[in-house]
Order: structure tokens, then C-alpha cells, then sequence
């Protein structure tokens, strides 16, 4: 039997034992918890840290962004500006051209240098800060970039093309190298020469290089402007890759970093956590409590900088109205409550009218100060339920929610025309613009927003067309072009498909009128609803769509299978500048020539003089293409263009055709009649055939045949007719014989 003593310590063991386990127990607890709550608050902050310093990359990608394109707006408006233009249309460009950069860098210019290059580097003028320079300093940009006119190549990063308003390729281009010693942003631009211009013609293409180095002052606005702490540029790679934005040398290397200090809330949030867990650590309840508190706390500071980002992407930075995404939430929002609340809503898009003429004139800081005077003075002509915003350029929307429709829209309308028409003090000059307004009503002319801002641009188009300085609301016989161009896109490309056009056929006759020499082909549409549609109304849309590719070598084509049987005839087909310009227009050609068995000598394509001058190399070389394959080449519309005779020279035209405007209201001593025998005069002399087109009476074709033109073709002879009509033509002897007699 066990003494009491024994059993006491016994019960004592037993009982410390159970103390010590079920405090090991309860520790280990604790510590568990505890873990898993430090676990889950390191988790969070670290979130917290990765997702502000993702957004402050974002921001700094966006700074850069904006401050790229600021300075390419700067040097567009340099290279459009007209004393520079007058300059490069001079007679003696090359003289003037560095003063009018340094009176044009001044106003424009926010570079430490520019430079006019041509596409081989030669410098024909330059400015460093308000210095002339000339090739030496051109040179010494040449290793920050590989790529700029003249410089070597050598395998370096190339610039980036920077892409115009619709998301294509622009003319400007830009870099950020760091050469070892110092960060340099360069940008590009290509500048056309007037038309014409003798720079234009011996030169070609000429760029204007521009460049600015990175500083710390710089380095130190962009960080207090975007309220981004420490952005610098260091030279040993940053260990957080969200922190930093590497900047490449010239050979594609990189050995130069952007880097800034990210905000932390994650760590502020552990540092309070920490402070807190010391002094409550023995409160359970409450240090979960605390870090509950504080996670909140994190997350209301991270809401309310969502906030602040989100209001800065909504916003138009120039005039501080809702930018274009917030208009349209707005209208989509809006919309969405029609069907509850059975109101109407009306949009209206204003464009300002002599907007370009007061940049022009006054330069792009009046331009800015007017935008934001126009957004004051239309804030304060709308209610507070209605929504004021910049679309873009000179352009704003307006989304009246309450008011009598549809006279609400027209007492809004008149009071924008009043208050915009008041004139504008911009840089101590009064200056006076007016608009034009387009709006258009939902639910009763639509319901969705796509729809109500094509109708309210279509009236807006109807109001600025109208006169300007007007509003309009959209009317149903507006929606004739929209549905022109729909019936267009939807039927033409079946009418392709399935054979559905047809062609007409007008004859080149000989200059005695007695023989036919050839044919141009004339597409025509007979819609089976709409009837015969002109070719005016669609081959423009067709150009807008996409489909004249198709369109066009659907007119080979058949030309091509129609004119075969007439043996000795010229076809004569028209081309697109659009078709001209694609990338596969020769090997098209020439496939279908041989899929027709076309004789290809008796093919000739009439060009345009705009097809030549968008770009001559490409041109050429796709002319002498054809010309290899025996297609002959004929310059349309001659007369009414540039009319170079650097055209007729480099390119190889077998013909040209007097434009029909000049035998319009030609009379045989006036100067139409001079000019057009100074062309004929001028394709004779170049061993050109000369034809010429819209002759219609017996006149004409009398002054046609003295001055010696080779061929003519107008409605005094024939119209455009049906293949079955030329045969019918070609089996006669002389078919014209007794039209010249009648005339």
C-alpha cells in the first residue's frame, strides 16, 4: 500500500505533468497561430508591396510614355511648322534652312540638340542649346543610336516606331541609350518638303534627329510630378526587377538601370504589426484584433491610392474633364438605366471650329490654353447631372440626362454656340472661334452607345458640312451614307464572289477617228435592290473597307477574259493607288495574265500621278516590273495633279492621257487649248503616245487631231458599252465614219 505522501507526489507529477503538457500544448498553439498569423500578415504585406510597386512601374512606363509623346507633338509641330516648309521650297533651301531651325528651335524645341539630316547623315543644319552646329556634333550622336541616318549598324537595339492617333506605324521614332557616362533620349521624325521643292527632288527623304540628356533635375521633376520617390539612374543591376527599367547601350548591351524607391505599405503595415504584437503579446483577442485593425488600415490606404489612379486614368490631363474611357462608362451607364427609368438621354459632340488656326498662329501653348478655357465655359452651361468631356483634339461630348427633349438639347445647343462664340483671351489676344454641334437622342434614335455616337458624329459631319457654327440633330436621311457604306461592305464582296459586276467598255479611237486602237474597262454594279449604283458612290467605299483589292482584280480578271477575242485591241485597266501599293500587286498581275492567257503587250494599266509621288522607289521598281513582263503603262489624268516632269523622265510610261477638265470648256485660242498643246507637244517630244480623254464634239476632235494627239476617247465617238457592242464595232469599217460626218 502506498503512503499518502507517495500518492501526493504522485498526483503532483501528474498534475505538473499535465500543467507543462497542456501549456506545451497551449504554446505550441499559440506559436502555431501566431505563425500562421505572421505568415499570413508577411503574405499579405508582400502582396501589398508587389502590387504598389507593379503600379509605380506602370506609372513610371506611363510617365515615359507621356513624356515621349509630348516631345513628339513638340517636333510635329516643328516639322509642320511653315517657315521650315518655306524654307525646304525655297530656291536656295540649304542657305536658309539653319536660320529658320534656330528661330523655329526656340519655340518649339524641349532638346539640348537638333539636327536635319538627310537619309545618309548629311547634316544641312543644326542647333546645341542656342548654338548652330554642324556635322561634328551629328557625328558625336551617331553611338547612341545604330540606327540613325548614316550611322553604322552594328547589331545594336534599333529605335521604336512610335504609332500615329489609329494605332499604325508613324513618322517619328525614338530611343533612351546610356553610352557608359550619360543617359540620352533621341527621337526622329521624317519631314516632307513641299511637292515640287527642289530639296525634295535631288535629297528625297530628310529627317530631323533631336536629343536630350537624362539629368538628375529631370530625374527629380518626373519623381515630384508622378510622386514616385528616388528615380535615378545607376549602373549596377537593381535586385527587385519591378523597381527598375533597364536602359540599353548603343550595341544592345545593357549596362545603365532606371531606378526609383517604391512606396512599401506592406512594411509600414509590419512595423506597426510588430510594435503592436510586443506591447499586447499576451492579449490573444486583442493582437488579432490589432492586425485585423491594421490589415484594414492597409487596405483602406490601398483602395484610396486605387482611387486616386483610377481618377487619373479618367481624367484629361490638359482640361481636367473626364477623358473619352469615362464617357463612354458614363453613356453606358446611363443607357443602362433607360429601360427602369423610362427618361431619355441626348449625347452631343462638339468640334471647335478655327482650332487649327489659332495653333497655327499662336502656337501649341494657345492652343492648350484654349482647350481649357472652352472646358470652363461648357462646365458651366451644363446641370449637375449632366456629363461634360474632351473626346479628343478639339473635340467634346456632352451626356444630357434630364431636360424636355428634344427642345432641352436645342436651348443647350444655342447657349454652347453663344458662349463659344464670345471671344477668347488667349496670350492677351482676343480670339474668336465658333463650333459645330451634332446631337442625337436615345432611346429614339438608338440605345446602345456605339450606335448613338455614330449618329451624333453623323449629324455632327451634317452640321460642319452645313455651314458651321450651327447644330444639327441627326435625321433619318442622314443614315443614307451609313447605309451606303454597309450595303457596300456587305453586298459588294458577294457581287465579287459570285460574278455579279460587269464591265463596260469605252473605245481609244485613232486621231482620224477611223479605227478603234483600244478599250478601257469600266466596272459597273446593278444591285439587285438598289439598281444601277454609280461607280462614284462605291468605288470610294470600297477603298475605305478594304475590298478594292479584291474589286480591282476582279476587273482584270474578267477584262482580261472578255478582251481576249479581240485580237490587236489595247485594254486598258485602271488601278487603285490603294491596289498599286500592295505588297503582292505585280505577282497578282502577272498571275492573272497567265491564268486568262493574256497577251500581256496588250495590257495597259493606267496609273494616277499620286501613285508616283507616295513613293517613288517603290514605284519604280514595281513599274519596271511590269514594263519586264511586256505590261505597257499609261499616266492618267495627266494635267490635274503634280505634274513633274521629273515623272515623265524617271518613270516608264508608254502614254499619257489628257485629263477631260481641260476640253471641258476649252476653246481653241483660250489657255485650256494652250496647255493642252503644250502637252501634247510635250509626249510627242518625249516619244510618248498622247491621248486624250472627254472628247464630245467635232471641235475638239478637229484641235485634237491639228495638235497631233495619238489617240482620243469621249462620248462623240461612244460611251462606256457592253462587250457585245465592241464586236459589233470591230466588224465594221470605219464605225465612227458617219458620227464625224453628222457632227
Amino acid at each position: 500500500m502506498s503512503s499518502p505522501a507517495v500518492a501526493k507526489l504522485t498526483n503532483a507529477d501528474a498534475s505538473a505533468r499535465m500543467l507543462k503538457s497542456t501549456v506545451a500544448t497551449l504554446g505550441c498553439a499559440f506559436v502555431m497561430v501566431m505563425a500562421a498569423a505572421v505568415a499570413v500578415v508577411l503574405a499579405i504585406a508582400g502582396d501589398a508591396n508587389r502590387l504598389e510597386a507593379e503600379r509605380q512601374r506602370d506609372r513610371i512606363e506611363a510617365a515615359i510614355e507621356s513624356q515621349v509623346r509630348l516631345r513628339e507633338l513638340r517636333f510635329q509641330s516643328l516639322a509642320a511648322a511653315g517657315e521650315l516648309q518655306n524654307s525646304l521650297a525655297g530656291p536656295d533651301p540649304l542657305l536658309t534652312l539653319q536660320t529658320a531651325l534656330a528661330q523655329l528651335g526656340g519655340r518649339f524645341l524641349e532638346f539640348d540638340g537638333a539636327y536635319i539630316v538627310s537619309s545618309s547623315g548629311v547634316v544641312f543644319a543644326g542647333i546645341e542649346g542656342n548654338s548652330p552646329a554642324g556635322q561634328a556634333g551629328y557625328d558625336a550622336l551617331k553611338h547612341f543610336s545604330p540606327t540613325l541616318p548614316g550611322a553604322r549598324n552594328a547589331g545594336g537595339a534599333p529605335m521604336v516606331r512610335l504609332p500615329d492617333l489609329r494605332g499604325g506605324p508613324g513618322t517619328a521614332a525614338w530611343s533612351l541609350t546610356h553610352d557608359g557616362f550619360e543617359t540620352v533620349s533621341v527621337m526622329t521624325i521624317d519631314i516632307a518638303p513641299r511637292r515640287g521643292s527642289l530639296l525634295s527632288q535631288l535629297l528625297g527623304p530628310i529627317k530631323v534627329v533631336g536629343y536630350r540628356r537624362v539629368t538628375d533635375s529631370i530625374l527629380s521633376e518626373l519623381a515630384q510630378r508622378y510622386r514616385i520617390a528616388d528615380i535615378r539612374i545607376v549602373r549596377t543591376a537593381p535586385s527587385d526587377p519591378l523597381s527598375s527599367r533597364a536602359i540599353p547601350s548603343a550595341d544592345g548591351t545593357v549596362r545603365a538601370w532606371l531606378s526609383w524607391a517604391p512606396d512599401r505599405p506592406g512594411d509600414a503595415m509590419l512595423r506597426q504589426f510588430a510594435w503592436a504584437l510586443a506591447g499586447v503579446g499576451l492579449l490573444f483577442a486583442a493582437i488579432f484584433a490589432f492586425v485585423v485593425h491594421r490589415l484594414r488600415g492597409a487596405a483602406d490606404q490601398i483602395a484610396v491610392r486605387e482611387g486616386q489612379i483610377q481618377r487619373l486614368a479618367g481624367q484629361d490631363e490638359l482640361s481636367l474633364l473626364p477623358n473619352r474611357r469615362t464617357f463612354d462608362l458614363r453613356l453606358d451607364q446611363e443607357l443602362a438605366h433607360l429601360g427602369r427609368t423610362g427618361a431619355g438621354l441626348a449625347v452631343l459632340l462638339i468640334d471647335l471650329d478655327r482650332f487649327k488656326a489659332v495653333n497655327d498662329t499662336y502656337g501649341h501653348t494657345a492652343g492648350d490654353e484654349l482647350i481649357r478655357q472652352v472646358a470652363q465655359r461648357l462646365s458651366r452651361l451644363v446641370r449637375s447631372g449632366d456629363t461634360v468631356a474632351r473626346i479628343g483634339g478639339d473635340e467634346f461630348g456632352i451626356i444630357q440626362t434630364y431636360g424636355n427633349f428634344p427642345a432641352g438639347c436645342a436651348a443647350l445647343g444655342e447657349r454652347i454656340l453663344a458662349s463659344l462664340t464670345e471671344p477668347f483671351v488667349i496670350m492677351g489676344v482676343a480670339t474668336t472661334i465658333g463650333c459645330s454641334i451634332g446631337i442625337a437622342l436615345a432611346p429614339d434614335d438608338a440605345t446602345d452607345r456605339e450606335t448613338l455616337l455614330r449618329l451624333a458624329d453623323t449629324a455632327l459631319y451634317q452640321s460642319k458640312h452645313g455651314g458651321r457654327n450651327r447644330y444639327s440633330f441627326f435625321e433619318a436621311q442622314m443614315n443614307r451614307t451609313l447605309a451606303l457604306k454597309r450595303m457596300v461592305e456587305e453586298d459588294l464582296r458577294r457581287a465579287i464572289e459570285n460574278d455579279e459586276l460587269l464591265l463596260h467598255y469605252q473605245p481609244q479611237v485613232s486621231v482620224d477617228g477611223a479605227t478603234i486602237v483600244g478599250v478601257e474597262a469600266l466596272v459597273r454594279w446593278n444591285h439587285p435592290e438598289h439598281g444601277m449604283v454609280p461607280p462614284a458612290e462605291f468605288i470610294g467605299i470600297a477603298e475605305e473597307r478594304g475590298l478594292i483589292v479584291p474589286l480591282s482584280e476582279w476587273v482584270l480578271r474578267q477584262a482580261c477574259k472578255e478582251a481576249k477575242r479581240w485580237e490587236g485591241i489595247r485594254l486598258a485597266v485602271n488601278v487603285s493607288p490603294i491596289q498599286f501599293r500592295h505588297k503582292d500587286f505585280v505577282a497578282n498581275v502577272i498571275r492573272i495574265i497567265d491564268e486568262t492567257g493574256f497577251d500581256p503587250t496588250r495590257l495597259e494599266l493606267e496609273l494616277t500621278e499620286g501613285v508616283v509621288v507616295d513613293d517613288a522607289d517603290a514605284a519604280e521598281a514595281a513599274m519596271m516590273d511590269l514594263r519586264a513582263h511586256g505590261v505597257g503603262l499609261a499616266l492618267d489624268d495627266f494635267g490635274t495633279g503634280y505634274s513633274s516632269l521629273i515623272y515623265l523622265r524617271r518613270f516608264a510610261f508608254d502614254k499619257i492621257k489628257i485629263d477631260r477638265s481641260f476640253l471641258e470648256y476649252m476653246e481653241t485660242t483660250g489657255e485650256s487649248a494652250i496647255l493642252v498643246h503644250s502637252i501634247a507637244h510635250l509626249g510627242r517630244a518625249l516619244g510618248l503616245r498622247v491621248c486624250a480623254e472627254g472628247v464630245e464634239t467635232a471641235e475638239q476632235h478637229r484641235f485634237m487631231q491639228a495638235i497631233g494627239c495619238h489617240e482620243l476617247q469621249g462620248f462623240l465617238f461612244s460611251k462606256g458599252v457592253p462587250a457585245d457592242e465592241i464586236d459589233r464595232l470591230l466588224t465594221q469599217d470605219k464605225p465612227f465614219a458617219g458620227i464625224l460626218a453628222a457632227a
